[in-house]
C-alpha cells in the first residue's frame, strides 16, 4: 500500500495566490470608463479612458473639485463631471438652476447630494439643468487620466 504525499505549498503557489488576489481586488476596485462628448474639456478630451475607483478607503472619499463618474439615463448610461459643491453648501447665485431663482433665498446643496458641473460649462449638462445628484449615484473617482 502507498502512502500519499504531503505536498508542501512551493515560492510559486504563494506567489501565484499573490496575483491572484491583487486581480481581484484591482476588478473589484476599479473600472475604465470612455469619456463621450465635449463637456469636460480641457481636462478630459472625447474618447479618453480614465481609471474610475470606488474603494474611496484607498483613493480618499469625495471632495470638492474630485471629477466624478455618475449614473444616468443617457445612452451611455453615466456622465462624468466634476464636484463643485458639496452637501449643506451654497450655491453661487450664477450656478443656480434657472427654476431656482424664481424663490427667495439661497440655493443649499441638500444632504446626501453633490452639485457638480462640467468644465466646458457652454456645453456641459449639469448640476445646473439637472439639479444636485445623489451620492448614491456616484460610480466612483476618476484617480487617472491620460
Amino acid at each position: 500500500m502507498r502512502k500519499g504525499k504531503k505536498r508542501a505549498i512551493t515560492g510559486f503557489g504563494i506567489l501565484l495566490s499573490f496575483f491572484l488576489v491583487i486581480a481581484i481586488f484591482s476588478y473589484l476596485s476599479f473600472k475604465t470608463v470612455q469619456v463621450t462628448g465635449i463637456s469636460m474639456l480641457p481636462t478630459l478630451k472625447d474618447r479618453e479612458r480614465v481609471l474610475v475607483s470606488k474603494a474611496y478607503w484607498l483613493v480618499g472619499p469625495i471632495q470638492k473639485k474630485d471629477i466624478v463618474v455618475i449614473r444616468d439615463n443617457t445612452p451611455t448610461g453615466f456622465m462624468i463631471k466634476r464636484v463643485q459643491y458639496m452637501p449643506g453648501e451654497k450655491v453661487d447665485w450664477k450656478w443656480v438652476p434657472d427654476d431656482y431663482k424664481l424663490s427667495d433665498g439661497p440655493y443649499i446643496v441638500p444632504e446626501g447630494k453633490v452639485y457638480v458641473m462640467g468644465d466646458n460649462r457652454p456645453h456641459s449638462e449639469d448640476s445646473r439643468r439637472i439639479g444636485p445628484v445623489l451620492i448614491s449615484d456616484i460610480l466612483g473617482k476618476v484617480v487617472v487620466w491620460r
